[in-house]
């Protein structure tokens, strides 16, 4: 793909918000970086969020000098912070351009919404203890010894924690993963600032920008989103497979498999290790009509709110459609082992929301497994009175652990081979 190289007008993230008809407006304010703007060559169904791809990522080593240069601090950034800061320089936080001022933080918090009324799910933020970092200072973010971004502070600000948990998480209570990691992993302080991107993270899994993913998309198709934090199992690849036959999708339509490969809730399966199960699953499988790309996100946990999340990101990787499962991004509480969400609380909200967002919403078929006719959905094995055959998750873990064999419906030999390699 071409890369137009512009010099965008503008004072804040919140003013790069064009619509595909407004893109003259790009001219209208002064900013002090460059920012780059993806120019398709390979065209794809999907509008980014906001209407342009943000790339806020330097193109020659004499700008990354002249970035570097501007920079008088130095901060090693924490896991969840370069999986933010990576989706900010590459496009997949598009319309952001920077980490949340205060402004954007509450009206995102408050209304789900950036200023201007652009929908955003969930304050995309840079955090600190540091009581002498001051608005006005040039950071550099790094990885070990890599540069990874400069952000140009523009204000700081403590924000209101239990109102961005309940809000965002609907509960303030920290036995919430994501209350408990915003109340104890996060700074006292949230900074806003402009990002300019020097390297992407280097990471054990490749994760491809959303200007490398459309390139690679077929034209004029939907493109179903599937975003999973576990390993994929048979119940889980009939469903997504399954999807490309809703009478929502059009004729030819593809899955794009997207899973979030950065930190998530503790007990999660590592990233390193859940992405040797999809890469041996797509040599397995070879299926034409699943494509399988990698998320640098950290997971909130955040059900509904992060469901919208999930659905803007993926629109910008150019995806039409996105599946939402059951209880998606869901969590239980570490006191009382309960759910925190509907297990169609997400699926309600993302369709009261689609038009906005502009992605359609396909809802997870309720599958099973019964012994006359293999997988088939809920409802229908009910009404033939076939019988169903299940495995929880807890007996599934028990089995692996203990060696015993697992059955092929429910999970793939490769798969399974691969957990026990690495537990």
């Amino acid at each position: 793909m071409r890369l137009v190289t512009a010099l965008l007008t503008l004072a804040s993230a919140s003013a790069f918000t064009l619509s595909p008809m407004g893109r003259s407006a790009m001219t209208q304010k002064v900013s002090s970086t460059h920012l780059y703007v993806a120019s398709e060559t390979h065209t794809v169904k999907q509008v980014p969020h906001g209407g342009v791809l943000v790339d806020l990522m330097v193109k020659d080593e004499a700008a990354k000098k002249a970035a570097l240069a501007k920079a008088t601090v130095e901060l090693q950034a924490t896991e969840r912070q370069l999986c933010d800061v990576e989706l900010i320089m590459n496009g997949g936080f598009s319309p952001l351009t920077g980490f949340m001022n205060e402004q954007e933080y509450k009206s995102v918090v408050e209304n789900m919404e950036m200023p201007d009324g652009t929908i955003f799910g969930l304050p995309v933020v840079f955090d600190t203890n540091d009581e002498n970092l001051m608005p006005g200072t040039t950071i550099v973010l790094k990885q070990g010894d890599l540069p990874i971004a400069t952000v140009e502070l523009t204000d700081k600000y403590v924000p209101d924690k239990p109102l961005e948990c309940l809000k965002c998480y609907g509960t303030s209570a920290i036995e919430h993963p994501g209350a408990l990691m915003v109340a104890t992993e996060r700074g006292r302080y949230y900074m806003g600032g402009k990002v300019t991107g020097l390297n992407l993270p280097v990471r054990e899994f490749p994760c491809k920008t959303p200007q490398e993913v459309r390139a690679e998309l077929p034209a004029d198709k939907d493109v179903v989103a599937f975003q999973c934090r576990n390993p994929v199992h048979r119940a889980h690849y009939e469903l997504f497979t399954r999807a490309l036959d809703d009478p929502l999708v059009g004729e030819g339509g593809i899955v794009l498999v997207h899973p979030t490969c950065g930190p998530t809730q503790a007990d999660d399966i590592p990233g390193t290790v859940r992405y040797k199960t999809y890469e041996v699953l797509k040599e397995e499988t070879a299926n034409p009509r699943v494509f399988w790309e990698y998320l640098p996100y950290s997971m909130h946990m955040a059900g509904p709110r992060e469901a919208i999340q999930h659905m803007i990101i993926r629109k910008n990787f150019g995806c039409t459609h996105f599946i939402i499962g059951r209880d998606m991004a869901g969590s239980k509480s570490s006191v009382t082992g309960e759910d925190f969400y509907g297990a169609y609380d997400a699926q309600d909200f993302a369709t009261a929301n689609a038009e906005k967002l502009g992605v359609t919403p396909v809802p997870s078929l309720n599958l099973v497994y019964t012994e006359e006719e293999g997988y088939t959905t809920a409802d229908y094995a009910k009404e033939k009175g076939l019988h169903e055959k299940k495995l929880s998750g807890t007996k599934f873990r028990q089995m692996l652990r203990s060696g015993e064999d697992i059955p092929e419906w429910f999970a793939f030999k490769s798969v399974v081979k691969v957990l026990r390699e690495n537990a």
